[in-house]
């Protein structure tokens, strides 16, 4: 059960992350300092989220998950929103990144 609460919480906070990572890109492209504004509000709520997670799970592998889950979610983030184009190499990684989860939670 704590696992579950563990995941939730940090797939929340990665989802909110992502979000404030998206918001930053659009000011950087639009320059519209209410775009920076809550991007920071939403990175500060998934801060909340990831801190909570931390009770239920030791730092190394929390950080492993939220990483890697942040990496995942960020290229789909670039490739479906900005039309980012992936390498080879990129998608390696993704796959690569992935496999660490599985391991580190095993």
């Amino acid at each position: 059960m704590l696992k579950f609460v563990f995941f939730g919480l940090i797939l929340l906070a990665v989802v909110l992350e992502v979000a404030g990572d998206v918001l930053f890109k659009k000011w950087a492209l639009e320059n519209r300092s209410t775009l920076f504004i809550a991007g920071l509000a939403i990175y500060f709520i998934g801060t909340i989220f990831w801190a909570i997670s931390l009770k239920y799970e030791f730092l190394s592998r929390a950080i492993t998950v939220f990483t890697v889950l942040n990496l995942v979610l960020v290229t789909l983030a670039g490739v479906l929103i900005f039309n980012e184009e992936l390498t080879l190499a990129n998608k390696a990684g993704i796959v690569l990144g992935v496999l660490s989860i599985i391991l580190v939670e095993l």
